[in-house]
């Protein structure tokens, strides 16, 4: 596998959803996604159409794998504003920042393209994992279920020299 990032600062961006406490051993993504999806027309000032899936990680999350490790998972989508945001859905602002951004095709669960990205690409490039939300933006090509499926993949970065 040889994907090669687009480096990119983005400004700060806003996304309303919804959230839930989960880690890989108790995977709860679909609940997620079927608890926001009924609700995100009810969502104002949307930026355009896409899906965001984004992750928090606490600071030591990847110094060591462990299934059991918590995160907290989004499924949300961009605003322009934080006006007239539905009660029962949050309010996440994504901080402005250098992400290296992935074209990735492919199945959602194949999960290779992280082994590559955390095992091979980082360690080689100039950058390390910075301490912001990683993201997927999920546009209009992307199909959770088919192999020829298209996300952007955000990862957030900053220079190891710094």
């Amino acid at each position: 596998m040889q994907l090669v990032p687009q480096i990119i600062t983005t400004h700060q961006r806003i996304l309303v959803g919804k959230k839930l406490q989960m880690s890989l051993a108790n995977y709860k993504i679909s609940e997620l996604w079927r608890s926001f999806m009924p609700q995100k027309r009810e969502v104002k000032n949307r930026l355009n159409n896409d899906l965001i899936s984004l992750t928090v990680y606490d600071s030591n999350y990847f110094m060591a794998f462990d299934p059991e490790k918590n995160f907290i998972k989004w499924a949300a989508v961009e605003v322009t504003s934080m006006d007239e945001v539905p009660s029962e859905l949050d309010i996440m602002v994504i901080p402005e920042g250098m992400y290296a951004v992935f074209n990735y095709k492919g199945l959602a669960s194949d999960h290779s393209f992280f082994q590559y990205l955390l095992g091979s690409w980082l360690p080689a490039s100039e950058y390390v994992l910075d301490a912001r939300p990683h993201f997927e933006v999920l546009g209009e090509k992307y199909s959770n279920t088919a192999p020829d499926s298209e996300e952007e993949i955000w990862i957030p970065i900053k220079s190891k020299h710094n």
